[in-house]
């Protein structure tokens, strides 16, 4: 993971500081994360701790539910992302991803050898 993106995923922000920044009521954001539409860290002390991620999945959803779109609709929309995020995950094999690395790393340190990691596929 990207160190942007490590930082993104970060669980810094309570709840008062979401409400401020996406200028949604507690109650709605705990009624999204119950229709499992973000997922808060919790604290030692069991308190819900927001990302960016959480933030900027918040504030789309405030920009889908203003467009018209319902619940259902906006629950369809992230199950279609997840479900084409896994479909691409799924396709690579181990074989697959140790083949790319060979071939970047190759590429980086100009070696022009053939990838010993496949078998007799040459």
């Amino acid at each position: 993971m990207k160190e942007k993106e490590l930082r993104r995923s970060m669980a810094v922000f309570p709840i008062g500081t979401v409400m401020e920044l996406t200028d949604l009521t507690a109650r709605k954001i705990r009624y999204y994360e119950d229709q499992d539409l973000i997922h808060p860290k919790r604290s030692e002390g069991n308190r819900r701790i927001y990302s960016l991620k959480d933030i900027d999945r918040l504030l789309e959803i405030k920009d889908y539910l203003a467009d018209g779109l319902n619940m259902a609709g906006i629950k369809r929309i992230y199950e279609m992302e997840n479900t084409k995020q896994a479909r691409v995950s799924a396709t690579l094999t181990d074989e697959d991803v140790r083949k790319i690395l060979y071939d970047e790393i190759a590429a980086q340190g100009g070696l022009n050898n053939p990838n010993p990691l496949l078998k007799n596929k040459y």
